[in-house]
């Protein structure tokens, strides 16, 4: 897989918005104690953020604050990507409604991406290569997901798993900034793996759709709830994500002691963490949000990067490979460097 690469990219700042709403699992009345326990200490998952607000709204929220923090121009904006499986509509495109919401210029180019897990590795490589030439000087991705959404609140392989995020990352030309180097790969033939069956237009919504069916002890969904195969997802995260990191480094030429901090999708803490020990990467060196925001989809890895290594990232230089894996199936890893960035507190919506 080639090594995919921009020069003159930096991040200036990163932001992020959740709902209020705190859902512990602890406190879940669809599943018995032992169940929960279990749960909790496999995934790592102790509450998440869930409610009302839309991604939009939150990644809104963050956008807003961020544009604040860093004094930008909103005249000087030129593109806003949104990257998203939980849009507002089916169409229109979220980004021209966010573009008005935000009083960015109509010359600003706008559009959404449909990605998951590894979305903000996705997203990242899209804006920068608008970007490396010169020609769009400032931009805003604002990536997230509202899965909770999706999932019915009587699956305990889905309800106590995912939480709802909206992020926003600055990014602008600067000549001579280091380069923002990424590999990205997919397999379509495992699409099912994670999958919401009907309401597209393969499987249009039906009155079928909404029928709950129990589907196992404590398994309770309809075609319109996510569907996610445990087994196969993490027989794909275990080897997918260590061969990403590995051929990154590779292709770059750095080893481990090349960088600072590793972020990884935040997918579940016993894959994750044998992701980790099977890199042979530090403890200090993997940071987890899974403990109080859950499995954010493409919030996760701005979402972990805001909520556990702040004070690194707004005080000094930091080397950082970013790993995403998942829906898909797709994976992406990235490694940037990052000096002195702009972070808010994460805000509540």
């Amino acid at each position: 897989m080639a090594l995919i690469y921009f020069n003159n990219v930096k991040i200036s700042g990163i932001s992020a918005a959740v709902p209020k709403t705190i859902i512990e699992n602890k406190e879940n009345g669809f599943f018995n104690e032992s169940e929960i326990l279990k749960f909790i200490s496999t995934t790592g998952v102790e509450r998440f953020r869930d409610g009302e607000p839309c991604t939009s709204d939150l990644c809104f929220a963050a956008a807003e604050k961020l544009i604040a923090e860093l004094n930008w121009d909103k005249s000087e904006i030129e593109m806003l990507l949104f990257l998203s499986q939980t849009p507002d509509y089916i169409l229109p495109n979220t980004a021209p409604i966010l573009q008005n919401r935000l009083n960015l210029p109509k010359s600003c180019i706008a559009f959404d991406m449909t990605l998951g897990c590894s979305g903000y590795i996705y997203g990242l490589s899209t804006i920068s290569s608008y970007m490396s030439t010169g020609a769009i000087k400032k931009a805003l991705f604002l990536c997230g997901d509202t899965p909770t959404k999706t999932v019915n609140k009587r699956d305990k392989t889905t309800a106590m798993l995912f939480g709802n995020a909206g992020t926003a990352t600055a990014i602008e030309f600067e000549k001579g900034a280091d380069s923002l180097k990424f590999t990205l790969g997919s397999d379509g033939s495992g699409f099912n793996s994670i999958i919401i069956p009907d309401g597209g237009y393969r499987n249009p919504i039906s009155n079928e759709s909404l029928i709950e069916n129990e589907l196992g002890e404590g398994i309770i969904r309809n075609n319109c709830n996510v569907f996610l195969d445990g087994m196969d997802v993490f027989s794909f995260g275990i080897n997918q994500a260590p061969a990403s990191v590995k051929e990154t480094l590779s292709a770059c030429s750095k080893t481990d002691e090349d960088i600072d901090f590793y972020i990884f999708h935040q997918a579940n803490l016993m894959m994750n963490e044998m992701i980790r020990k099977k890199l042979k990467i530090g403890k200090e060196k993997v940071p987890y949000s899974l403990a109080d925001y859950g499995n954010t989809s493409s919030a996760s890895i701005p979402i972990t990067l805001i909520s556990q290594i702040r004070d690194e990232l707004i005080s000094k230089e930091i080397n950082l490979l970013l790993c995403g894996f998942g829906v898909g199936l797709s994976w992406g890893s990235c490694i940037l460097k990052t000096n002195n960035l702009i972070i808010p507190e994460i805000i509540e919506v």
